[in-house]
């Protein structure tokens, strides 16, 4: 769905952070040069391949080319304790792991032995020499995994929630269809990649030609921030729970 749209919109701009912009083809580009790398690692369908990210472009490249590879995206917020993302990595046993340069030192000292393959999504060299065709997905289906989400573990050890591609699409064609997004739309993406509500933040608008407008990390506990980047974006789209909206509408019109 995101290559079809890709065909339609080459040109317009996909995700934009902190000035940078990014085109549909370009996002496509990127995403294929992490996906066939993570083939060379032996990823295929079901496979899971953690992910460790600061709200970015590289992140939506990073989530893009795990599913364009045929595995399944682990999110790992870095904020989290380093116990609770090594007991998550232990558990979901991924292949390989995708960072960003910043992170690194600090990934690899709570990463569990033995030490997975671990690449940075900012690296350009890393990726430099791989195809940026489209891979072959002639072997992923519908009931293949598509993401691992763990949940908070305030009742015992986190979990991780398995959804498969039909389950996400089926939502997303439902937002859709209720939300009718359109190339003039813009999205902001705020919340943690490890909430599921991330899932049709992410990818709704990306399949419908509209702009994913990433906030700057952190940037979601600044009401002002938040003001300013909804009315310097042109914000169309954004999601909030109940309680966090009224906060928001409080301390924005005070």
């Amino acid at each position: 769905l995101f290559e079809a749209q890709v065909a339609r919109t080459p040109d317009a701009v996909a995700v934009v952070y902190e000035g940078e912009q990014v085109s549909y083809a370009e996002l496509n580009r990127r995403a294929n040069r992490v996906a066939h790398r993570l083939r060379t690692l032996g990823v295929k369908a079901d496979d899971r391949v953690a992910i460790c990210a600061e709200r970015s472009v590289e992140m939506v490249v990073g989530l893009l080319g795990i599913l364009k590879s045929g595995g399944a995206y682990v999110p790992l917020d870095p904020s989290y304790p380093a116990e609770r993302l090594r007991y998550m990595v232990e558990d979901s046993a991924p292949l390989a792991l995708l960072t960003q340069s910043a992170l690194v030192e600090s990934v690899c000292e709570w990463l569990p032995a033995p030490v997975l393959p671990v690449l940075a999504l900012d690296g350009v060299d890393s990726f430099i020499d791989e195809p940026t065709h489209d891979p072959d997905a002639s072997g992923l289906t519908s009931s293949h995994l598509a993401y691992v989400i763990y949940t908070s573990g305030s009742t015992g050890q986190p979990k991780g929630v398995m959804n498969q591609h039909d389950g996400v699409v089926n939502r997303l064609l439902w937002a859709q269809s209720e939300f009718a997004l359109a190339s003039t739309d813009r999205v902001l993406r705020k919340t943690t990649f490890s909430f599921d509500v991330s899932v049709w933040e992410f990818f709704l608008p990306l399949l419908a030609g509209a702009r994913l407008v990433m906030a700057r990390p952190g940037g979601q506990q600044d009401p002002n921030y938040m003001t300013e980047a909804i009315r310097r974006e042109g914000i169309t789209v954004i999601h909030f729970v109940p309680s966090m909206l009224q906060m928001f509408v409080d301390t924005a019109t005070a």
